[in-house]
């Protein structure tokens, strides 16, 4: 699988096991997939299928064992923005320091990456929770936050690990929109991980994985 020029990610028979010998366990086989600017791709599986790995591979976090992930010059590590499904933010920064934080790291000025991050997490709506520790919110308002930090970087790649999983109806449809319209609104490209069939409806193309195998298209019924 050659790379396309215009690709932000290509994955080539992209392979990731974890341990050694009788206790390796394969969590992702031989994946091909090319992610380019502006698409919208949910990879729709079970617990335990590989979506999560799938995603570490694509954003770096993880190296392939076998095969090859590559990524555009200048993607990382700015260019990604990564919504993780447990909890990721930091216990002592309150949800608007946890916000912005990506942005102060990044040297930008503290003005605007308070800005950034207030109106990210308004989009989300846990605005009303912008001094709160993450002690004080519930698990759903975290995950809100998390996604609302991701948003205020306006990255090229957006990828979100279960996003909606621990939110009720109307929090996970919030943030899937709130996912949906950012990357819209600054060209980037969106990879949501979801067994939810709704989830995946609203994203333009879809792969299923099924033990720890990426599907082709034609496989997925």
């Amino acid at each position: 699988m050659t790379a396309p020029e215009d690709a932000l990610v290509t994955c080539t028979d992209a392979a990731l096991t974890f341990g050694r010998d009788a206790r390796a366990v394969v969590a992702v086989h031989g994946a091909d997939l090319t992610i380019r600017p502006g698409e919208r791709l949910a990879v729709v599986g079970s617990s335990g299928s590989g979506k999560s790995s799938l995603l570490h591979l694509i954003a770096g976090l993880e190296r392939p064992t076998t095969g090859t992930v590559t990524r555009t010059a200048g993607l990382r590590p700015s260019g990604i923005g990564l919504v993780f499904q447990n909890d990721s933010l930091v216990p002592a920064l309150n949800v608007l320091e946890n916000a912005a934080l990506p942005l102060i790291l990044a040297d930008r000025p503290e003005s605007e990456a308070r800005r950034s991050a207030l109106a990210a997490l308004a989009q989300v709506g846990v605005r009303n929770l912008a001094d709160r520790l993450p002690e004080e919110i519930s698990g759903g308002q975290a995950q809100r936050v998390a996604v609302a930090r991701v948003l205020a970087q306006a990255p090229r790649l957006i990828l979100a690990d279960e996003p909606t999983g621990r939110l009720d109806h109307t929090s996970g449809t919030r943030v899937l929109d709130a996912l949906l319209e950012a990357a819209d609104r600054t060209r980037a490209a969106l990879v949501v991980t979801t067994h939810d069939p709704s989830v995946a409806a609203r994203l333009a193309r879809r792969r299923t994985m099924r033990g720890g195998r990426l599907l082709a298209p034609e496989e997925t019924s």
